[in-house]
Order: C-alpha cells, then structure tokens, then sequence
C-alpha cells in the first residue's frame, strides 16, 4: 500500500487555487508527468465524469482512466483509477491558510500491481519528491500571475 500526502500555501484566493488544479484540462501544466489529458465524458467536471491521462513515471509511459467520485466545489475533489496499471486514488483539498492564501493538499492512495509492485519500497519516496516538485510548480504558476 502506498499512501503519500503533501501541501503547499499558495499565496492566492482559494477559489483561484482550486478552481486552476481542479480543471483537468490545467493538469499537463502543472504536474510534471502528465503529457495529456482527455475528456472521455462531457466537460463540466462533475462526480462521474472520466478523463483518460498520458503520464511518464519511472520511464515508463502509463495510459489510465480516472473517474471522479467527489467534488465539493473549492474545497475537495477526489478520483479513482477506472482503468490503468497503477489502482489509484488522488484527492486534492483546499483550506483557507491566512487572508488570501490558500493551503492545498495532494494526496495519493493506492496498491501497485504488476511492474509497480515490484517497485513498491521505492515508490512512495519517489511519488512524494514528484508531488512536491507539482505543487511547487502549481505554486510557481498561480503567484506569478
């Protein structure tokens, strides 16, 4: 089981935060892995909605299907591998951190199989210096606007 959790403040309102990482159609600007997104259902983002991602992780290319299963508009939104290699589940949360800042949360769940269970004792570590280096540059976008 991997289960890897990290945050930033962002100094930015938290609508502005969340509603940027919460559009998919952001997610290859700001997360170092992912090449692509595309919708497999119809845009808005809605619980139920599915969208299928291109990433590159340990040099290998993954193709996977999240669908959401939560979202509470600018506070949390969270999505399951529907179909992929990896079973997982990423949740985002914002809070209000102090005035117009926005404390966000990236989370990851799951339980490797096949090729990633092999690579499980590393993975974590490997996920969270990944992670991090997102929201850094999550960060990076939202505050030099």
């Amino acid at each position: 089981m991997v289960d890897v959790t990290t945050e930033i403040v962002i100094h930015r309102p938290r609508e502005v935060v969340a509603g940027y990482a919460a559009d998919p159609d952001h997610a290859p600007e700001w997360y170092t892995n992912i090449k692509t997104v595309s919708w497999e259902s119809r845009p808005p983002l809605a619980v139920g909605s599915r969208l299928a991602f291109r990433a590159r992780f340990l040099g290998r290319d993954l193709d996977y299907v999240y669908e959401f299963t939560e979202l509470e508009p600018g506070t949390k939104l969270v999505m399951r591998t529907a179909q992929g290699p990896f079973p997982m589940q990423t949740t985002y949360t914002w809070a209000d951190a102090d005035g117009s800042s926005t404390r966000m949360a990236l989370r990851n769940t799951g339980d490797p199989t096949g090729f990633s269970k092999v690579l499980s004792p590393v993975m974590a570590p490997m996920m969270r210096r990944a992670m991090r280096k997102d929201l850094a540059r999550l960060k990076q976008l939202l505050e030099s606007d």
